[in-house]
């Protein structure tokens, strides 16, 4: 992924999001493409109809964010970001998703998507999350999140204290601000927002980011707070 600095302000990148589309529905990517191009510092470099064409396409030209829809013909989207996040540079993965979809979504969530939206979701909304996604952000729709994190914690509940348990043991060799920066990812802020809770700069927050997902495992900032929430860190 690329490292862009973003905001929810146009026009403040040196260079434009890459943008991949990717939806078997052309009323929909032509819906995406539109609510987009009103964004400067967008891009739409590609568009894909199904799962391979969009691996195809992100292979030969690198994106910084793919749009993808989970059901496609050809290759799904699900098979579809296996591929994806084996790419260097690995792209961010948005899933577009309806409402009744979760169960694909946790699973996607656990194969390396950054997060995901709900297909109807507002203008600002999308333009805002593949501001986030390409910051490397966690992206998740609010009108599911919360089915979403207890579908993939139904496991049955995690002692935090116990420390036989998978969670504990992942996050067993953080130090304290690095633990504290998981807990940060487990309440869902972004890169700026812990910057001004730890009082330190943008660069360092992306740096003990980096190094908490590395340390626990964590291919994304989605499945970190996963896991801080199995270990009993975020609120």
């Amino acid at each position: 992924m690329t490292d862009h600095q973003v905001t929810d302000q146009p026009g403040e990148h040196t260079t434009p999001i890459r943008v991949l589309l990717a939806d078997d529905e052309p009323g929909i990517r032509a819906g995406l493409r539109l609510v987009l191009r009103h964004a400067e510092d967008i891009e739409i470099t590609a568009e894909a109809s199904d799962g391979a064409e969009a691996v195809a396409h992100a292979t030969r030209t690198p994106v910084d964010v793919v749009l993808l829809d989970i059901r496609m013909p050809v290759l799904d989207g699900l098979a579809a970001i296996d591929q994806l996040v084996r790419l260097d540079p690995k792209p961010a993965v948005v899933m577009l998703t309806t409402f009744g979809e979760e169960e694909n979504v946790t699973r996607a969530l656990r194969s390396g998507a950054t997060g995901f939206l709900l297909k109807d979701d507002g203008p600002q909304e999308l333009i805002s999350a593949v501001r986030a996604a390409a910051a490397g952000d966690a992206v998740l729709s609010p009108g599911v999140t919360g089915l979403v994190v207890r579908r993939m914690l139904d496991g049955g509940p995690i002692e935090p204290t116990d420390p036989t348990t998978e969670a504990e043991r992942r996050i067993a060799s953080l130090d304290p601000t690095e633990r504290e920066v998981l807990t940060l990812l487990g309440d869902g802020m972004p890169n700026l927002e812990i910057a001004l809770r730890l009082g330190i700069g943008p660069d360092r927050v992306r740096t003990l980011v980096d190094e908490v997902l590395d340390r626990t495992g964590s291919d994304t900032r989605v499945q970190a707070a996963l896991l801080a929430a199995q270990a009993g860190l975020s609120s």
